[in-house]
């Protein structure tokens, strides 16, 4: 029996409303959104009432190999006919054989690894890190920025999310993202660490100077404050590098990897930093616990992630994608008026708009017209553009098809005129 469109879909809809979340319920009817997610696959999500969408969100970067990768699905397979999530208090064989080919993959002497199931455990463990480390309290994040739901990653982030909860934990500080004068004059003796997202997703794809991360780090390090960077959605490819931090030539002392690592398949994070950092864990080696984090199953499955991540053709076929988008928006810009500024750094893509109505409508459209497309929450004029690194030319090609239909209903919607 199949496990999709088990009920109709009033009924899973009511049943959600009544045990999960009634306010997405109420969010969704209110903007005419019916759409329930059934058959997956590669770059494609189905509704259950049949429709085909070309999934641009990713769930940010969730699905960075495509909807159910056939050989991520036989690597957790494998990995459930022996093993279980292991036992955190313990060594484990296979947490060990993960870090080791993760930190291979990173740059500098970012040689440790703490496993964790959620990106905001993730960076809470950063955080942890840094004030444990340093001795110090302060933290610097950037105004409209997202790091997360748990306690300190909410610290960090954007008031929308954080408010509600008041009152926060103390010693958070933000600043405007990439303006280093705002830097200099939050850096102080009590600032344990800096933390940015490469490219802030949430923000509207804001892809800071070029220079912006290097006067970081200098800053960082005349202030003895660590760098940490948030590669939650910009990593393992999807900026064109394995990390988007190497695409600025700049190595942090913490750096937070997360959704893509799990391969769409298997719940798993991970928080990298510098060798000497781990002079503070060493003392302290059971203060920090995750339960469920870097589960043995999880582990195996990440593992082929990265076999997959490193074929020798797999980033220059992202960078291939991108130049297409490239010369894809570029056209779509001219003929569009209403498509004001595009915003990309590999496959990590926003398209802004004249207005900020028009990012919601977007969406919209673009669910009636089959591509699964999200407006970024604090600048809802940007809608974002991340999809499956595994994309191939002809379906990039029929993203472009539909982002054509989809601004050109928008111009005759709001009746613009190009």
């Amino acid at each position: 029996m199949s496990l999709i469109a088990q009920d109709s879909k009033a009924n899973i809809t009511a049943r959600f409303a009544r045990h999960v979340s009634s306010g997405k319920v109420d969010f969704f009817q209110q903007f005419g959104v019916d759409v329930i997610f059934g058959k997956r696959e590669g770059v494609y999500l189905w509704d259950l009432s049949g429709q085909r969408l070309i999934d641009c969100h990713c769930n940010g970067g969730v699905f960075n190999l495509g909807h159910r990768h056939p050989r991520v699905i036989a690597a957790l397979k494998r990995a459930l006919d022996e093993l279980d999530i292991g036992n955190h208090h313990f060594v484990s064989e296979h947490r060990a054989r993960l870090a080791e080919r993760l930190t291979a993959l990173c740059p500098g002497d970012l040689k440790r690894v703490i496993f964790g199931v959620s990106g905001g455990e993730a960076i809470d463990t950063a955080i942890k890190l840094a004030r444990g480390y340093t001795g110090r309290g302060k933290i610097i994040s950037a105004r409209g920025g997202y790091h997360g739901h748990t306690g300190f990653a909410l610290a960090t982030g954007d008031e929308f999310y954080s408010q509600p909860f008041a009152p926060l934990p103390s010693g958070f500080a933000q600043i405007p993202f990439g303006d280093l004068d705002a830097l200099d004059a939050a850096l102080d003796d009590d600032t344990a660490a800096v933390i940015f997202e490469t490219i802030p997703a949430t923000m509207g794809i804001v892809v800071p100077p070029d220079d912006f991360f290097a006067g970081v780090r200098a800053r960082c390090d005349r202030a003895g404050a660590l760098m940490i960077i948030d590669e939650v959605q910009t990593g393992l490819g999807r900026c064109g590098d394995i990390w988007g931090i190497n695409t600025y030539g700049v190595i942090p002392d913490i750096l937070v990897t997360a959704k893509g690592l799990a391969g769409g398949i298997y719940p798993i994070t991970a928080t990298i930093y510098r060798d000497p950092l781990d002079e503070f864990w060493r003392q302290y080696p059971f203060i920090h616990v995750s339960t469920f984090g870097g589960s043995e199953v999880g582990c195996y499955a990440a593992l082929e992630v990265l076999n997959i991540l490193e074929e020798p053709e797999f980033l220059p076929h992202v960078r291939q994608m991108a130049e297409l988008f490239r010369a894809g928006f570029a056209r779509l810009q001219q003929n569009h008026p209403l498509l004001v500024e595009v915003r990309q750094r590999g496959l990590m893509m926003g398209l802004k708009l004249a207005s900020p109505m028009l990012g919601p409508l977007m969406t919209l459209a673009g669910l009636k017209m089959g591509l699964l497309t999200i407006y970024a929450n604090y600048d809802q004029s940007v809608n974002q553009m991340l999809p499956p690194l595994t994309i191939q030319a002809d379906e990039v090609a029929q993203v472009l098809d539909i982002l054509e239909r989809m601004l050109r209903w928008l111009e005759q919607t709001t009746h613009v005129e190009k």
